[in-house]
Formats: C-alpha cells, sequence, structure tokens
C-alpha cells in the first residue's frame, strides 16, 4: 500500500500492525534517511540496541532471500519488538520481500531505504501493491513543506517565527531535507539562551545568510537585462559560494511573477503608475527600482506567462532529473538573458 505524505505522521503514530515492511524510495534521500529512522524509532527507540536492531546491507538479501523471513519470525532475546533494517535496498531485495509476504507468524518491523525507483521497479510495485507492506515516496521538500517543518521545528523548542522571517526562510532553503534539517538545527541552537522567543530575520540571517544570497539579486537582474557577460560572472560567484540552483530559480520565477502581476494591472487598467501602485512587495525608489520598471518595459505579458512556466518546470527538473543541478540553472538564466539581449536596442557606433 502507498502511504502518502499526509498519512505518514499518523502512521508513526500507530502503526498498522497488519504492515510487515515499508519501503522509503526516491531522490531526496535525507528525507529517506529521516523518515526511516523516525519509523525505526517508533518500534525502538534506541537504535543502537543490539538485541531489539538488526542491519543488513541490501545486496546479502540476494544471496540469502530467505533471510527477512527468518528476521521477522525471531523473537528478542531481551522482549520488545525487533527491527530490521535493510540499507541500502535494491532490486536484489525483491525476492526477499516476496518471501517475507509468504511468511508465516511474526512480529518485527522490516524497514527498507532504497534509492529513486522508477514505477516500473519489481520491488517498489511489490511494497505499493501488497497490503501487508508499505511504499513511501521521498522527494524534494516544496516550500509548503518547508513552512510547515520550520514551524514544527521552531514550536519544539519554544519558538516563534515572524512572518517576514518565514518567507525569507523559505525562500533560502532548498528541497534536500536532510540539509534543511541541518540549517533549522544551527537556527535553533543559535536562539538558545535568547530572552526573545520570536526568531526573526536578523537571527535567520546570522545563521543562514551567506554572501550566495546576496549575489542572487545580481543574477535576476542581468539575466532581466540581457546582459551576458555580467550574468555568466555573477552566477560563477553564486556557485563559488554554495548558492542554491532551486533558490535561484525560485528568486527569478518570483520577480517574473512581480512583473506578471504588474503587466496585468497595466493591461486592465491601461495606466502604468495605477499598476504599479496596486502591487505590493516591489521595489522602493532608487536603482532597484529603475531596474523593475525598465524590466516592466522590455517584457511584455506574454513572454512573462512563458517565463513562469519556463521557471516551474526548471525547478521540477533540477529535483527530478537526476542531472546536475547548477547546469539546469544556470541554462534558464542564459536562455532567458539571451531574449533579453535580443530586445535590447542595438547601440549606435
Amino acid at each position: 500500500m502507498k502511504i502518502d505524505s499526509r498519512q505518514f505522521d499518523a502512521f508513526i503514530r500507530k502503526p498498522d500492525p497488519r504492515i510487515r515492511a515499508v519501503l522509503f524510495h526516491g531522490s531526496d534521500d535525507g528525507l529517506i534517511a529521516e523518515r526511516a529512522a523516525q519509523l525505526a524509532r517508533s518500534v525502538c527507540p534506541d537504535l543502537a540496541d543490539p538485541f531489539r536492531v538488526v542491519d543488513i546491507a541490501g545486496d546479502a538479501l540476494k544471496g540469502d532471500p530467505a533471510r527477512l523471513a527468518d528476521e521477522f519470525s525471531a523473537m528478542s532475546l531481551m522482549g520488545g519488538r525487533r527491527v530490521v533494517r535493510v540499507r541500502p535496498a535494491g532490486e536484489e531485495s525483491a525476492t526477499a520481500l516476496e518471501n517475507l509476504v509468504a511468511a508465516g507468524a511474526g512480529d518485527a518491523l522490516i524497514v527498507l531505504e532504497a534509492g529513486n525507483l522508477t514505477p516500473r521497479s519489481t520491488l517498489r510495485t511489490l511494497a505499493e501493491s501488497e497490503s501487508t507492506l508499505g511504499a513511501v515516496a521521498c522527494y524534494p521538500d516544496s516550500e509548503e513543506d518547508i513552512e510547515r517543518l520550520l514551524e514544527s521545528t521552531a514550536r519544539s523548542h519554544g519558538f516563534t517565527v515572524e512572518t517576514d522571517a518565514q518567507e525569507w526562510i523559505v525562500e533560502r532553503l532548498g528541497g534536500d531535507r536532510g540539509q534543511t534539517r541541518s540549517e533549522l538545527d544551527k537556527l535553533m541552537l543559535y536562539k538558545i539562551g535568547d530572552d526573545s522567543k520570536a526568531i526573526t530575520i536578523a537571527d535567520a540571517a546570522a545563521v543562514l545568510g551567506d554572501s550566495s544570497s546576496m549575489e542572487i539579486d545580481d543574477v535576476v537582474g542581468a539575466t532581466f537585462d540581457g546582459d551576458l557577460v555580467t550574468l555568466d560572472r555573477a552566477l560563477d560567484r553564486v556557485f563559488a559560494e554554495g548558492g542554491n540552483p532551486v533558490v535561484l530559480v525560485r528568486a527569478l520565477q518570483r520577480h517574473a511573477d512581480q512583473l506578471h502581476l504588474v503587466a496585468g494591472h497595466a493591461a486592465a487598467s491601461g495606466n502604468f503608475e495605477s499598476a504599479m501602485f496596486k502591487a505590493r512587495g516591489l521595489p522602493g525608489a532608487g536603482p532597484r527600482r529603475r531596474r523593475f520598471e525598465n524590466h516592466l518595459r522590455a517584457w511584455p505579458l506574454a513572454r512573462l506567462s512563458e517565463v513562469l512556466k519556463r521557471a516551474l518546470d526548471t525547478e521540477l527538473e533540477c529535483k527530478s532529473s537526476g542531472l546536475p543541478d547548477q547546469a539546469i540553472a544556470r541554462r534558464l538564466c542564459l536562455a532567458l538573458c539571451r531574449v533579453a539581449a535580443a530586445r535590447r536596442p542595438a547601440r549606435r557606433a
């Protein structure tokens, strides 16, 4: 049976006794490891307990396909339900899982950690179709997932998160659960001992801020300016500082969304100034405001709609294709920059 993200928390609190094994699979290794450990601890809080926890390498099951069934039936010498962890699990574990389904009575819980399995995978198909097995897909976090994780982590430490700080943090964290958890743990540690129980942007910037996030604005500006030379240099700086490609793509998407909103208002009212007034969150007076206005004049509404679709497709590709995400993000920036450059007026000799 499939266990989706919304069902998983309830499943953790009260695992279905009919489920003999749960397979965790997907492209987010950090989330796979975290959820698998959560499930294992729901049965045995101490995963270092040698009497109740057994670790098996997936390839060991190829030569001993009866082992999972044997472990399922075995009793702990010291009492208590046992956990059998299989990692990494691959297609070689499928026969062992079939034997587990056919086994007699037993009480152990089998927890398998696999990688990114295709829908045609024998192991995945078996876990999703058998009533005594479970399958949990683990893919990169969405913004909503990160918001929930941030709120629950802060709440567990007795903190709240100010709205603008929450937006700032979510924008800068990527989709990898392991990395996100690490960054949030650092933020919570930073706040311990602080008299204020509210996490602010200043707190977040002190822990999560880096020079790459400061350079992203330069990438966005150069992309929509059509300045290929400046863009190339800005991209190099962002990635040299460890900038997250998904965060970069979201910044492009956010800028295009603002432009699209104002352009839509202008198209409906025919009044550029009125459209700027109605939109919220735009840059204030100064160079950034003038740059935004230049982008608004250079990018027509239909073109901005295409940009938004392409940015969304690029984010999905970064998360799911397995290709280098830096190269994918760079490709989007260069493509948009060339479109902008082609629309720039030719310089006079």
